[in-house]
């Protein structure tokens, strides 16, 4: 059974740092793209970062660049999301989201909530 388990949130300060981490079971990790993605209360769930199979590229929306560090280790089945100097307006539920190569099977996390606030 695939199935992604984040970590990570809790309740953070303006200009703190959290790291999110998402391990996968059940799936050949290496064959799936990963992708953090948030959902704000009354916002649509949009894309934060994103990262290739092989770590090798990402990419990030234009709020986040800059603060947020996207990275995977294949060995250990998990993507990671440093975020710092965070911000109000970065509390959300944050996914973990992962796309297989070819087959274009999508796997998401239950979330984890972020909140930003002093």
């Amino acid at each position: 059974q695939v199935q992604l388990v984040e970590s990570g949130g809790g309740l953070v300060q303006p200009g703190g740092s959290l790291r999110l981490s998402c391990g996968a079971y059940g799936l050949t990790f290496s064959y799936y793209r990963m992708g953090w993605y948030r959902q704000a209360p009354g916002k649509e769930r949009e894309l934060v970062a994103g990262i290739s199979s092989t770590g090798i590229s990402t990419n990030y929306t234009d709020s986040v660049k800059g603060r947020f560090t996207i990275s995977r280790d294949n060995a250990k089945n998990t993507v990671y999301l440093q975020m710092n100097s965070l911000k109000p307006e970065d509390t959300a539920v944050y996914f973990c989201n992962g796309v297989r190569a070819f087959t274009k099977a999508e796997a998401w996390g239950q979330g984890t909530q972020v909140i930003v606030s002093s």
